[in-house]
């Protein structure tokens, strides 16, 4: 176990003295809060001093009116299409939209000419707009008045509460979750790739300087193979942490200079009674501060931090196999694929199945299963899992862990000590079964 330290403590120290380490550590969190508050500083100075485009409206119905909005206008007068369009051409109007003579059964040949392809909200916007008009016009026509109707339009807002075993309720909501879940899901799997290629690329080095051959003189392969893994996770681990605390403290600075509250500020000031009564319980904001008061911050961080490090030594020991049975990265392609497969599956399923229904059986499936409960599990961790699923997964991936280590061991044994050999699926075989 000594040996295994000092491998950890030599993979760890000898990446973390590096100024490329510390440029990465310090430089990336000062990018995020630069980006955000740039985008924040122009999207303040837009509404400080808000233009209009205005939209020029030939409509040959004399029916249609559409409101203007904070960033367009729509002028309607007796211009002509022709006319419209050069005015358009010239700059004198953001766009033109043209209203044929239409059946209201079947409306059609809508068309906004313009420069430059208008925004998608623009777009949407004015169909919205049409549907409207077109709708009330109808009806008008059934002899049904459009106003009687919208008074008795009335909005509805679902508010969301889950029941525990124990009888509690807990406000909820699923875009909070799904958020939480979208974040911590994507971090592991960039934190996978990222470390289990430096382990590739570590044992590549040492191969092929064939430093290895001294190193396995007085420690085991498969001894050195985990001092690697863990001493590279560790500083995987200590860079993530950096980053948390560097970017919380940069974000609060930047949103503080703009003159914004952080969610935190928000918080403390809901809870002081003079104030929280002066919010409306439908208020967005307030719904958003209960449900997260519900979320057990606790134990979501340390699920995070068990299939964090779990996901990284499954693949870390897996990228340690592929470096050892090759001499150059040029050749690792063909051995990715097995790697990359299960990942892809966890990533694309994180979107597509489990934030969507945490509790289908895909999602169960995925979040289960070693090679994908990394990710997918962190996805349904947000929203609330039975305790048990929790401890089956946790079980299964240490299993999984273990199993790789032991694969990988047996490869790593062989492959680190081979030079100039063109290694294959069929040689790697022959190596599990005499190792």
């Amino acid at each position: 176990m000594d040996k295994v330290w000092l491998v950890i403590k030599r993979e760890y120290l000898s990446r973390v003295q590096k100024k490329s380490f510390l440029l990465a550590t310090l430089l990336t969190p000062l990018i995020f809060p630069a980006i955000m508050g740039f985008f924040v500083w122009i999207a303040l100075d837009d509404t400080e001093r808000p233009y209009l485009s205005i939209i020029e409206v030939v409509d040959e119905n004399n029916l249609f009116f559409i409101e203007s909005s904070e960033q367009y206008a729509f002028s309607f007068s007796n211009t002509s299409f022709e006319e419209a369009k050069k005015m358009v051409r010239e700059g004198e109007r953001f766009a033109a939209l043209y209203i044929p003579s239409i059946d209201l059964t079947n409306p059609s040949g809508f068309t906004l000419y313009s420069n430059s392809t208008p925004s998608i909200g623009l777009r949407s916007f004015i169909e919205n707009s049409l549907k409207r008009r077109i709708e009330e016009q109808k009806l008008f026509e059934a002899g049904i008045d459009p106003e009687i109707l919208d008074a008795y339009r009335t909005r509805v807002n679902l508010q969301t509460v889950t029941l525990d075993h124990s009888g509690e309720e807990k406000v909820s909501d699923a875009t909070v979750n799904y958020i939480i879940g979208f974040i911590s899901g994507i971090l592991i799997y960039i934190f996978i790739f990222v470390y289990g290629n430096q382990i590739m690329q570590g044992v590549i080095e040492e191969k092929s300087s064939r430093i290895i051959e001294i190193l396995v003189s007085s420690i085991r392969p498969f001894q050195l193979m985990l001092g690697k893994i863990i001493g590279i996770g560790a500083v995987g681990l200590t860079q993530f942490l950096i980053w948390i605390v560097l970017i919380g403290s940069l974000s609060t600075f930047v949103m503080g200079f703009l003159g914004l509250q952080m969610p935190q500020q928000q918080l403390m000031e809901l809870s002081n009674p003079e104030l929280s009564n002066q919010i409306r319980p439908d208020n967005n904001f307030y719904q958003t501060i209960l449900v997260l008061q519900n979320i057990n911050f606790v134990q979501l961080i340390l699920t995070f931090i068990f299939y964090f490090l779990g996901g990284y030594l499954l693949y870390g020991a897996l990228f340690a196999a592929i470096g050892a049975a090759i001499d150059a990265p040029s050749e690792a392609q063909q051995f990715m694929l097995p790697i990359t497969i299960p990942l892809l599956i966890a990533y694309m399923g994180l979107f597509i199945f489990v934030l969507d229904d945490p509790d289908s059986n895909t999602s169960f499936w995925l979040s289960i299963i070693p090679l994908t409960s990394p990710i997918a599990m962190m996805g349904r961790a947000s929203y609330g899992i039975p305790f048990s699923e929790l401890l089956l997964s946790m079980g299964l991936l240490v299993t999984g862990f273990i199993f790789s280590t032991w694969v990988a061991g047996k490869i790593y044994r062989i492959g680190i000590l081979i030079h100039g050999t063109k290694v294959n699926y069929k040689t790697i075989w022959k190596w599990l079964k005499s190792a």
